[in-house]
């Protein structure tokens, strides 16, 4: 399947790229009562001691995300995921899933910096759906669980799809959701 989004990410996160520190507190979130648990793996994984204010090396934030995948499962990416919208930064005016969807990407380069990260694509595929294109390092349920967050906000029984052909888990370049309400 081609892709109508197009972006020159080649998957590989420069070590000059950086995440706020809001975003990667997400990620403590993420686990609830288990907050330590997420807290030891990022610093076994590189990071330090996080706080909303600093800005911390992606690549590291990104070997965490794949350390969860393989040691705790895919479920607690997207419950992560699913967090993003509470602690990142996200421009003001969104009042519908439509333009929830269509600013993920906006809010994505809004909290990183310092290189190319991929993209959030958007388009509309109806008055009540839409797809997102995600070509960025974050593992595939992470993007599952902000995408279907994002449009829960304005649409509570909203609901996605993810479609197979091209997912980044099984070899891909990047993976498409397919989002209805």
């Amino acid at each position: 399947m081609t892709s109508p989004f197009s972006t020159a990410f080649d998957g590989v996160v420069s070590p000059l790229v950086a995440v706020n520190g809001r975003t990667v507190l997400a990620m403590s979130r993420g686990f609830g009562a288990f907050q330590s648990v997420a807290d030891q793996i990022m610093r076994e994984e590189g990071l330090p001691l996080v706080t909303p204010e600093g800005w911390y090396p992606a690549v590291l934030w990104v070997a965490a995300f794949r350390r969860i995948q393989r040691d705790i499962g895919t479920e607690t990416l997207m419950i992560i995921g699913q967090q993003i919208p509470d602690t990142a930064d996200f421009p003001p005016a969104i009042d519908s899933a439509q333009k929830a969807l269509a600013a993920i990407d906006v809010a994505y380069h809004l909290n990183h910096r310092g290189g190319e990260i991929g993209i959030y694509g958007y388009a509309a595929t109806g008055e009540r759906s839409a797809d997102v294109h995600c070509e960025n390092p974050y593992p595939c349920a992470f993007d599952g669980g902000l995408v279907l967050e994002m449009a829960r906000r304005f649409e509570p029984n909203a609901f996605l799809v993810h479609d197979p052909a091209s997912c980044r888990d099984w070899g891909g370049k990047h993976c498409l959701f397919h989002v209805s309400w």
